[in-house]
């Protein structure tokens, strides 16, 4: 394994104002604010959650995104405080069709849909993201890929569901849902990986595309040195972008 999930990406029409949103909501710090890009983090740089980063959009969010945040409450007072908090900064009540469920399903200021957990065993050390949600048609097969890219063991397999998480046995799990009629476009969100320092961002873009990636950059074989990344989509199309590690 020689890269990690670096982040999680939204498009936005106005990125600070939905960073913003989402550092109030999980009580995380802006480490990153400039014109191009938004980066929000949980304010121990030791703690396990997986970084937020918001991107400008070229136009207003239209479809489900097949990929959502599932948040974490510690009891049923803990979870209809993150509500009532969520909406006051801006949230709103969607139906997804998720029907008579424990959890509640909400919107952040630009339509991108999350869940707010009930209270749940598996998630009591996650940090304030219990997981990262995609919806797949094979949740196995998306799971192996992604574990093989992100260097997490698979830890859960169902029918219809498939999970893998840090080694470590700390910080969200990376969670796929077996859905039918899943977005056939990615949506507003997407995954981000990163290299290690020593390795080179072309061997593992051609590792990740054995595993089943396909590249969407102009010349993955060679990009420019100064080129920070690689443009793949996984075995569902899902974009994702190789970033290089910038040593100062």
């Amino acid at each position: 394994m020689s890269t990690r999930l670096a982040c999680v990406v939204f498009d936005a029409i106005e990125p600070g104002t939905v960073a913003r949103f989402w550092a109030e909501l999980l009580g995380w710090e802006v480490t990153l604010d400039r014109p191009g890009q938004v980066d929000i983090a949980a304010p121990d740089p030791d703690a396990p959650d997986v970084a937020l980063t918001f991107l400008p959009a070229r136009r207003p969010k239209t479809a489900l995104n097949r990929i959502h945040l599932d948040l974490c409450s510690r009891s049923l007072d803990h979870q209809r405080l993150q509500i009532d908090r969520a909406l006051s900064l801006g949230a709103r009540r969607v139906d997804i069709g998720q029907g008579a469920v424990p959890w509640t399903v909400l919107a952040d200021p630009e339509g991108n849909e999350f869940c707010v957990l009930e209270p749940r065993e598996e998630y009591v050390d996650t940090g304030a993201v219990a997981a990262i949600v995609m919806d797949t048609r094979d949740p196995l097969r998306l799971a192996e890929f992604w574990s093989t890219a992100a260097g997490w063991p698979l830890t859960h397999e169902r029918s219809d569901y498939a999970g893998i998480r840090a080694a470590t046995g700390q910080g969200p799990w990376l969670e796929f849902l077996r859905r039918p009629d899943a977005p056939t476009k990615c949506g507003r969100l997407h995954l981000d990986l990163i290299a290690f320092p020593s390795d080179d961002p072309v061997e593992e873009a051609a590792r990740l595309q054995a595993a089943g990636a396909v590249s969407l950059s102009a010349d993955s074989s060679a990009p420019p040195a100064n080129d920070p990344v690689v443009v793949l989509a996984d075995p569902e199309t899902n974009e994702f972008c190789l970033l290089r590690t910038i040593i100062d």
